[in-house]
């Protein structure tokens, strides 16, 4: 999905006012185009689920995919009611056996989608989707890589002497590790972005909102030996201004940095655990509280969090942490009287 754009999303196929909507929430809402494009592959699957039960197909057995759906009318979804929606999201779970993110996903589409018609455009009378329910989100904590780990997992790149691009994968698990940025803000970098005394760097996050995050030593001495190699020789005569190149001296794709990384938790010995360029993120956010007692609203600002609740999850520590805590309460060591009676109450 890393790749999804507007222009491969061939957008003739949807109705017009399908289209809108996409155009809505990229330049109002201000939306990633990535978000946007999953949305519509979501809206997409609904209007074929439209179709279908228009049509008199079988959900089950036939092949929804060729199904032609830019015929479908705004009269047609003002028919649509919150129960009609509750089926397709039964459907989801029973035939196409979506997971709960995704299916979450597909209603917040729907959500957004039908507000937009009801609200912004008044194109239909209600809106179907304010009382829609979608399943619970577990509350799993984020895993990520202890310090120990996270330092074997630099040593490791730091001295891998087969690898031309060594300076630059380290210059980039650094700042992941220390800047707990996302894998598109790290990608989005130009030189311009960070300043002239590298104190600090500016990334664009969700929503197109940039932030500040400062540059510790670890960082600059990190960022130092790469960005010498960048701004001499072929790689100075790159026609982009991204910060990290591809070997073709062209910006470095998403994919890219995830097989890196993929690459090198292998060879630390961290494979298999479900380690992933995002679970840099959590483990910056994991250190910078647990290790470095960094305030919850400070991590909010690093992190780029629209809200604190989403932050919090950090805050959570582990069950031998809260017993640790427990026991050291001060009320711990004063003697009581400890009589045996009968008669408590």
């Amino acid at each position: 999905m890393g790749n999804l754009t507007l222009e491969k999303m061939d957008l003739h196929t949807f109705p017009p006012y399908v289209v809108d909507f996409a155009h809505y929430m990229k330049s109002i809402l201000a939306r990633s185009e990535l978000t946007v494009c999953e949305y519509l592959l979501d809206l997409r699957t609904f209007f074929r689920y439209v179709c279908a039960i228009d049509q008199h197909l079988n959900l089950y057995r036939d092949d929804l995919s060729g199904i032609d759906i830019s015929g479908v009318t705004i009269d047609r979804l003002a028919q649509i009611d919150t129960d009609f929606l509750t089926s397709f999201v039964f459907y989801l779970d029973t035939t196409r056996d979506n997971s709960g993110p995704s299916k979450r996903r597909k209603i917040s589409a729907l959500r957004s989608f039908f507000r937009y018609l009801h609200q912004k455009k008044k194109l239909i009378p209600s809106n179907p989707a304010t009382d829609l329910e979608g399943p619970k989100q577990k509350q799993s904590l984020p895993k990520y890589l202890t310090l120990a780990e996270s330092t074997e997992l630099l040593r490791v790149i730091y001295n891998d002497r087969t690898s031309k691009n060594r300076r630059r994968d380290f210059a980039i698990v650094t700042l992941f590790l220390h800047c707990g940025m996302r894998l598109s803000e790290l990608v989005g970098i130009n030189l311009n972005d960070i300043d002239r005394n590298w104190e600090f760097v500016m990334v664009t996050g969700k929503g197109n909102k940039q932030r500040q995050l400062f540059l510790n030593d670890a960082c600059r001495c990190a960022l130092y030996p790469y960005m010498k190699k960048r701004t001499t020789g072929d790689m100075a005569k790159a026609e982009t201004n991204a910060l990290f190149l591809s070997k073709g001296n062209r910006r470095i794709s998403n994919k890219t940095v995830q097989a890196m990384v993929y690459k090198y938790l292998n060879m630390a010995g961290l494979g298999g655990r479900g380690l992933s360029v995002h679970k840099l993120r959590h483990t910056a956010a994991t250190l910078l509280y647990q290790e470095a007692g960094v305030d919850v609203r400070v991590l909010q600002e690093i992190l780029g969090h629209a809200q604190l609740n989403t932050t919090q999850i950090y805050t959570h520590v582990g069950s031998q942490g809260v017993k640790t805590a427990i026991d050291q309460n001060p009320l711990q060591g004063i003697p009581l009287d400890r009589r045996d009676d009968d008669d408590d109450t």
